[in-house]
């Protein structure tokens, strides 16, 4: 059964070019492409969306980051979305990542890692109703 997960290819990415390539490696995975936007955030909206990760050191650091230039929020849909995406991602350290990964070819650190992904079902919800009205959705 279709599910829907959000991603977000993010400004590091974004800066260095590698949209096409990211989005490009997504489609041939068989995801479809349910709501896509090219957009910066501030700083307040990506500590809204990090709630979850408030009280963690690296907290600051990733809505700065985050908040520092365009980036583009995605729902992606296919059977098992989630598990898929996060699989073509790879691990959150580049280093540690699969041969052929998103992460493994575009990221440069754990922290500049090109793509996020959302983890399970609750935290897809949250994140799609935080970045996309339902009328957006197609």
């Amino acid at each position: 059964m279709a599910e829907r997960t959000f991603s977000i290819i993010k400004p590091d990415a974004v800066g260095k070019g590698y949209t096409g390539a990211i989005l490009a490696e997504i489609e041939k995975a068989g995801f479809r492409f349910v709501a896509i936007k090219k957009q910066s955030i501030s700083k307040e909206q990506a500590e809204g969306f990090y709630y979850v990760h408030k009280d963690k050191p690296f907290f600051n650091g990733l809505c700065e980051f985050m908040s520092s230039g365009p980036l583009f929020l995605m729902v992606l849909e296919k059977d098992n979305a989630i598990a898929g995406l996060r699989k073509l991602m790879g691990a959150t350290n580049p280093a540690n990542a699969e041969e052929g990964t998103i992460r493994r070819k575009y990221a440069a650190s754990i922290q500049e890692n090109a793509i996020h992904g959302s983890d399970g079902q609750e935290t897809a919800a949250f994140e799609i109703g935080y970045w996309f009205a339902g009328y957006e959705l197609l």
